[in-house]
């Protein structure tokens, strides 16, 4: 991408109501990017050459600060009670008041592109105070080939101040942070927090928003595909393994987070990544250990030695290290950021209780359940308060991201297994052997091993049991895996202790399932943990 310097005069600045910044710079690149962060003292360089930036107060996405726009457009498509309303009076001062507060400032602009299917893409303009959050969604978003700046229009605008600082009172919201979608409109507000995920999640929210209407599944997911044309889904929260498990040297990646598919096949919404660091190691995800060694990834909250070596193994920034690199980083990532239609989706969960398979077959019905129910474990010392594992349940696998009812987006997903008949999975990478705290994570080896034989077709042939909890089938023998891993209670020193906690967690999955029960079928009902043995 060319670069542009101060005031460009391709675009007019009042157009975006930033006339009286003191300059606005378009699509600059790494380079620049590099020295007015540095200059500006937002960030520093490591010895490996990536740039590392701190976010202060706020190391993660400030979930209760986010609100969306209830207007006449708005009003009946929204999942009201998972999305915090906004008065469009409230908002429009909001708006207002943040182009106040960029006047005299230096801004950066990069006009990029959500989505890599043309028919629904999103063209995008960030505004941004930070040059680092510049690079950041420079990184993530998808770059023009050739930018005309003059003929880009944009249809979502993103105004990110961490400077500013909301009034609760004057403009609607809880406290001085805040991330304010006007989906109708097309513009996202964030003010009052450095961390740059949230720039990625309003346009993920945003395309949650517009592509379901159009028959198009916006999914939380990573994708990759093999060598044969045969795609891959993976579903799966934050700390899952999303982002890990398609980083995969023999299948070529599409993309580690978010993804449409549509009538044409799956297709990446982002043109770059943003993984987990925490305890990264070459050894075990050598593809992403390599980015954080080269100029033009951002390192989030990764903390330096001396030397500015990262020290990935140090959380006690957060625990929620990050990088942010461009997809081509990637030895094998796709070039298109496109992919067939899926022949498999695997839904992963970190069970911190010790009590699912590392692996599970699904029934079309059993995938809808697990897609609504977005299962998986907080553990002990990753937010403050947890003292043991704690159950999240997240609908559709990214419940912060959905401003629709999740049975609109479950319904789709389902219509789109059975039109494409695609195997499904539930993977576990989390506990064995006991909970959190006793029992030891999955091996990585044991999981690849699993998903390598789900992907090429061996699992089907496999010998299946019924696991008596949940209902679906497990494999009992795999080739190249411990045979006692795939039953999770023989794994258990105490088989009565495991029943137990099997119950616990089959309790908990029925409870949060309560609120959908009303809009799914009898067979997505019965698809429930516990069912079949209620029924005994």
């Amino acid at each position: 991408m060319e670069e542009f310097g101060v005031n460009n005069p391709a675009i007019g600045v009042a157009t975006i109501g930033l006339g009286n910044a003191a300059s606005v710079r378009y699509n600059l690149g790494e380079g620049l990017l590099y020295e007015e962060s540095i200059r500006r003292g937002e960030a520093e360089v490591t010895a490996d050459g990536a740039l590392r930036a701190l976010t202060g107060q706020h190391t993660g996405r400030s979930a209760k600060d986010k609100f969306v726009v209830r207007d006449s457009k708005t009003d009946g498509q929204i999942w009201w009670e998972n999305n915090k309303p906004l008065s469009p009076e409230h908002f429009a001062v909001l708006h207002q008041d943040m182009l106040a507060h960029a006047a005299g400032k230096d801004l950066f602009v990069q006009d990029l592109i959500g989505g890599a299917d043309k028919h629904n893409a999103l063209p995008t303009r960030v505004v941004t105070e930070f040059a680092w959050h510049s690079l950041f969604i420079r990184n993530l978003l998808i770059r023009p080939e050739r930018p005309d700046l003059a003929a880009f229009v944009p249809k979502l605008t993103i105004i990110d101040l961490p400077s500013f600082r909301a009034d609760p009172g004057r403009h609607g919201c809880r406290s001085e942070t805040v991330i304010a979608c006007d989906l109708a409109n097309g513009i996202v507000l964030i003010g009052g927090t450095s961390y740059a995920g949230e720039m990625k999640k309003s346009v993920f929210t945003v395309l949650n928003y517009l592509l379901p209407p159009k028959g198009v599944m916006p999914m939380h997911c990573s994708a990759n595909v093999g060598p044969d044309g045969d795609a891959a889904v993976f579903f799966g929260l934050s700390g899952t393994g999303k982002t890990t498990l398609s980083a995969d040297p023999s299948r070529t990646l599409v993309g580690d987070d978010e993804h449409g598919w549509g009538e044409n096949g799956i297709f990446n919404f982002e043109g770059g990544c943003y993984a987990k660091t925490i305890r990264l190691s070459a050894e075990a995800e050598p593809e992403i250990y390599a980015t954080t060694k080269r100029f033009g990834t951002v390192l989030e909250n990764v903390v330096l030695d001396e030397n500015r070596i990262p020290d990935f193994n140090d959380g006690s920034l957060t625990e929620n290290t990050r990088c942010a690199y461009p997809l081509h980083f990637i030895p094998n990532a796709s070039e298109t950021g496109t992919a067939p239609h899926p022949k498999t989706i695997i839904m992963l969960t970190a069970d911190a209780f010790g009590v699912l398979p590392p692996i599970a077959r699904l029934t079309p019905e059993q995938a809808m359940y697990h897609f609504l129910s977005g299962y998986t474990a907080k553990v002990a010392g990753t937010e403050k308060g947890v003292t043991e594992p704690e159950a999240t349940f997240s609908t559709c696998f990214g419940a912060p991201f959905m401003p629709r009812h999740p049975t609109e987006y479950g319904n789709l997903l389902r219509d789109l297994i059975a039109r494409h008949e695609v195997d499904c999975w539930l993977v576990n990478t989390g506990w064995t052997g006991g909970a959190y705290g006793t029992g030891n994570r999955m091996p990585i080896k044991a999981t690849r091993a699993l998903l390598t034989a789900a992907l090429k077709g061996e699992l089907k042939k496999a010998e299946m049991r019924t696991d008596p909890n949940f209902g679906f089938a497990v494999p009992v023998v795999v080739d190249g895996v411990d045979t006692r891993i795939l039953d999770p209670r023989s794994t258990w020193s105490d088989g009565a202790a495991y029943d137990m906690q099997a119950k616990k967690l089959v309790g908990m999955f029925i409870n949060n399932f309560a609120k959908f029960e009303a809009h799914v079928d009898g067979k997505v009902r019965e698809a429930a943990p516990g069912v079949a043995i209620a029924a005994e």
